[in-house]
């Protein structure tokens, strides 16, 4: 399989030589000392400007699924998580301008992640470890969404940015508006968002009932049908899967000679509905004869069945920078954040059946200090305290709360020949229940380094090796923890199984290398990226093989795993045709994770894939085409089912009025031969397919 991918890639690599429009360098906010990416050799993936405007979605995950290492854990159309080489959950940090976004996201695979990416100014993804900077919850990566919710600059016009848009797959319509002012040396912003969606539209025939459903269903008539036959009718909806989401972000800042300081305010309320046959056995619905996500729109007796998620987000935000604050230092960067979040799982029958709520403070603070010889680098402490509670009929982690200190230090060493990366960090977790379990306290120390060597003819390569640690998660350590009597054991709602946490756990230590190389040339750019990460004590959810009234029952375990993978990116210039210009990007990835102890393949592995999309922009269009290959993944965990392949086609077009218009007028098609996919990636592949056919049209604009 590797070798076919290679071969495709290399291909495509000899379309075409020699036309303009280089590779744009991005000067990164996630790292600290603000390297552009060629100055790292961490892997980092950037979406910002008119390919954050395009790639944008309803959800982070989905925004993020077409970048090479990067994809999807979805849970129908209002959840989307992102993955990071296989890794999801705990092990991908989610940042919002810098600090924790504190939602509950990492805990559960329903849960949404409260982030909107359709207000960012930019989206960063270092690849690979990123414990140095962010703490062990990075052992897997980082995502960094920058929204300038608190103004970093003063502008002499009020700038304001709009936009309109409506997706016919789910009749989703979204709203967004964004004001940027400043008066003498004090700068505001303003956004918000409205977003209205309903049940997603997926390939016919596609809406498959689980195995443990009953094989036939019962017809409106009575008479017993095949459940093929139910399928028949217009494209199937699956139920379930409307919402609604609402977000105001407020900002003031104020600026002087040295730098600034400034607050802002963010209120987000969503509630949306997670696909019904997910809790079908649960909610008792197999009484209907069939299950409802299984058949078309229009022939459900009771299309509403299902659990939803009434969610509830306040955020406040404070930030100063301060520009050589001492003689030994270039910045100090203060980030803090309060998070108050909570949400309701509110049941078919209306009851609120587990609500959950996270209440964090964080504090972070950044120094970088003058350059001293050959030596530029930045140290700092981060500490959090949380509190995390789950309460109701269905919890089944216990509240608990969570302290956190971190200590980091990245020196830059700059020789002639390249740049050589040093650092360590230091964290301390204490993890408190209110349970019968004890305290648990983990000190973790995390160290790293990299070389970064630019050669000619627009060479460059590098390798970066990081050791580093990571204290298990809340869910993991006390999930069902202390409930020795199995009847007593609590079902999660969201993925149907019962969760079995391990109170001794160890930490989970990585050893990863990535190794690169990439060129520059002429309008061109090519690289490729080699990763091995080696965990020690890895922490599994894994099918035990047993169930409880017809319940799986899974639990957290503790073994050594390997994850291996190539990442690919090209961008070919076509050169000029039809009075516009031509441009083919062509990427793919590779990804294998595998357990110690005979436990076979990590569950959720993404497949591999092979992207390929044609641009071509003239003075008022652009248009483009995009395919996606995901081959069949078939290296499953035990107890998992293989994933089939898919190929999905994609196309859109913009148009400006005129050059000095601010206005785009855009459309796309997505998924136009109705393929079948479901990503192996997400709990309920089996159940939810992704959407099928459908246009989105929209305008967008500055005035």
């Amino acid at each position: 399989m590797k070798k076919r991918i290679i071969a495709a890639l290399a291909c495509a690599s000899a379309v075409a030589m020699g036309a303009e429009s280089p590779r744009i360098e991005h000067v990164l906010v996630t790292v600290p000392l603000h390297k552009k990416s060629s100055e790292t050799a961490l892997p980092v993936t950037v979406l910002s400007g008119e390919d954050l405007r395009r790639a944008a979605s309803s959800t982070l995950g989905d925004t993020l699924a077409i970048q090479p290492g990067l994809n999807n854990a979805s849970f129908g159309p209002g959840v989307g998580q992102p993955v990071i080489r296989g890794q999801q959950g705990a092990r991908v940090t989610v940042l919002q301008n810098g600090t924790i976004s504190a939602d509950a996201s990492n805990l559960s695979a329903d849960h949404a992640v409260a982030v909107e990416s359709i207000l960012a100014d930019s989206i960063e993804v270092l690849r690979g470890p990123a414990t140095l900077l962010y703490g062990g919850g990075a052992i897997g990566g980082v995502v960094n969404v920058t929204d300038g919710r608190i103004p970093s600059r003063l502008v002499a016009e009020t700038e304001t940015a709009a936009e309109l848009r409506y997706n016919a797959v789910n009749d989703e319509k979204t709203g967004v508006v964004r004001i940027d002012a400043s008066s003498g040396d004090l700068a505001f912003h303003l956004d918000a968002v409205v977003r209205r969606w309903g049940d997603l539209t997926v390939p016919k025939n596609t809406a498959e009932p689980l195995e443990h459903h009953d094989e036939h269903a019962e017809g409106h008539a009575g008479e017993e049908v095949h459940a093929e036959e139910a399928y028949e009718g217009p494209p199937s909806r699956l139920a379930n899967t409307d919402g609604e989401t609402d977000i105001v972000t407020l900002g003031l800042s104020r600026h002087f000679e040295s730098g600034f300081v400034g607050f802002s305010v963010q209120r987000q309320e969503s509630n949306y509905g997670i696909p019904a046959a997910a809790h079908a056995h649960h909610d008792h619905e197999e009484e209907l004869g069939a299950d409802p996500a299984a058949v078309p729109a229009g022939e459900m007796e009771n299309p509403e069945q299902g659990i939803r998620i009434d969610l509830e987000q306040t955020r406040y935000d404070l930030a100063a920078h301060l520009h050589e604050p001492l003689p030994m230092l270039d910045e100090l960067r203060l980030f803090t954040a309060y998070t108050d979040y909570q949400h309701a799982e509110i049941e078919p029958s209306g009851d609120v059946g587990t609500t959950y709520s996270n209440e964090s403070a964080q504090v972070r603070l950044e120094a970088v200090h003058k350059t001293v010889g050959i030596l530029h680098g930045v140290f700092g402490v981060q500490i959090g305290q949380s509190e995390f509670s789950a309460l109701g009929e269905e919890a089944f982690i216990p509240v608990t709360d969570k302290n956190q200190l971190g200590l980091f230090l990245v020196e830059d060493l700059h020789f002639d020949a390249g740049l050589l990366e040093l650092g360590a960090r230091y964290d301390r977790d204490e993890l408190d229940p209110e349970s019968d379990a004890n305290t648990r306290t983990f000190n973790n120390l995390s160290f790293s380094a990299s070389w970064v060597q630019s050669l000619d003819d627009g060479w460059q390569w590098s390798v970066a090796y990081s050791h580093a640690e990571r204290a298990p998660a809340i869910e993991e350590l006390f999930s069902n923890a202390g409930i020795l009597a199995e009847e007593d054991w609590v079902v999660h709602a969201a993925t149907e199984v019962i969760e079995l946490g391990a109170p001794n756990l160890d930490s989970e230590t990585s050893n990863n290398v990535d190794f690169s190389v990439s060129r520059s040339w002429g309008g061109h750019f090519v690289e490729a990226v080699l990763y091995h990460n080696q965990f020690s004590d890895y922490i599994g959810l894994l099918n035990t093989g047993l169930e409880v009234d017809t319940v799986s029952v899974y639990r957290y375990e503790q073994t050594d795993a390997v994850f291996s993978g190539l990442e690919l990116t090209s961008v070919w210039a076509l050169g000029e045709f039809a009075s516009g210009d031509m441009a083919l990007t062509f990427n793919g990835d590779i990804s294998r994770g595998k357990l110690d102890s005979g436990l076979g393949f990590v569950p959720r592995m993404p497949a591999n894939r092979l992207f390929a999309q044609l641009d071509w922009r003239g003075d008022e269009f652009y248009v483009w085409a995009r395919t996606i290959h995901a081959f069949e993944q078939d290296r499953v965990a035990v107890n998992e089912e293989p994933t089939e392949s898919y190929t999905k086609l994609d196309a859109g077009l913009e148009w400006v009025p005129s050059e000095a218009s601010d206005w785009t007028l855009f459309a796309s098609l997505r998924n136009i031969a109705d393929e079948e996919i479901r990503l192996h990636t997400s709990f309920l592949k089996d159940i939810a397919p992704e959407q099928g056919r459908g246009f989105e049209i929209g305008i967008r604009g500055q005035f």
